[in-house]
């Protein structure tokens, strides 16, 4: 009787444990399933890669492994949408209103400039630019008054003396006397050529919220990613007061018409954004 029921107790121990272990099995087995199926489907939404498929995987998977990630994603493709949108419409209102819900976002700089060349455009310059270093004065400025040309012709020439006919010639020995054209080039002496970095215009590479410091470290790295262009260039920042608080624009300073044009076409085709800054409007 007591050999009977020690074999009954081991039985059913053996049976519980068996249980025991398949439970464990069968969870493995779920756990390995769920996380396959995870990122079987990640995969697809990455693939997808539209808004709608990452919120999709959101609500599936709201604390999965790739649940940052989708986040991360859903983030840059709702602000990629709004900039186009602000791009589209290509108003300072229009790029206020990205800037205001995207204040430190992957356009928020360029948005930032964008606002500031409405701006620029918009001020008023008070008088006339003057025109770019070496260029010829204009056809207007130079020409005379309307009948000052018939006057002058119209004025009878002064009759030479009938004494000064009667003189001789100067020898061939005597020194000439000196004339108006044989000293001109003497008073024409060549111009020192104007360094490239040496004029009042500007180029506006960044408008900073978060103070002058980030401007100073934008310059940095922008001298780091661009030695050649800005090469002999000084920066300098300037502060503007706004509806939303003070913006702080980083500017290289000190170049010619001409080279600041051509500094920001070539930064500009490496997708860097500026603005070329007249006197007047600095």
């Amino acid at each position: 009787m007591g050999q009977a029921s020690y074999t009954l107790g081991f039985e059913l121990e053996k049976m519980i444990k068996h249980k025991i272990a398949l439970g464990l099995c069968c969870s493995l087995v779920l756990a390995f399933s769920g996380c396959s199926r995870q990122q079987s489907d990640w995969q697809k939404t990455r693939e997808t890669n539209t808004a709608d498929a990452y919120q999709q995987f959101l609500k599936k998977y709201p604390s999965g492994e790739f649940t940052a990630q989708a986040q991360a994603r859903v983030k840059e493709l709702y602000e990629e949408r709004d900039w186009q949108k602000a791009r589209d419409a290509d108003t300072p209102e229009a790029y206020q209103a990205f800037l205001k819900q995207y204040p430190e976002g992957k356009w928020t700089e360029e948005a930032r400039i964008r606002v500031e060349n409405f701006t620029l455009a918009q001020a008023p310059s008070g008088s006339a630019a003057p025109p770019p270093a070496g260029s010829e004065p204009s056809a207007t400025a130079a020409s005379p008054a309307p009948g000052a040309d018939a006057v002058e012709k119209a004025a009878p020439a002064p009759a030479a003396p009938p004494k000064i006919v009667k003189q001789p010639a100067p020898s061939a020995t005597s020194p000439p006397a000196p004339s108006a054209t044989a000293t001109q080039p003497r008073k024409a002496t060549p111009e020192i050529p104007v360094k490239a970095s040496s004029g009042p215009y500007r180029v506006q590479l960044g408008a900073f919220k978060s103070g002058a410091e980030a401007a100073k470290a934008r310059w940095a790295r922008l001298q780091q990613d661009y030695p050649t262009l800005l090469a002999g260039l000084s920066s300098k920042v300037v502060p503007k007061k706004t509806a939303n608080g003070n913006l702080y624009r980083l500017q290289a300073i000190g170049l010619t018409e001409k080279h600041a044009r051509d500094v920001c076409t070539a930064l500009k085709a490496k997708s860097q954004p500026c603005i070329v800054v007249a006197p007047a409007n600095g």
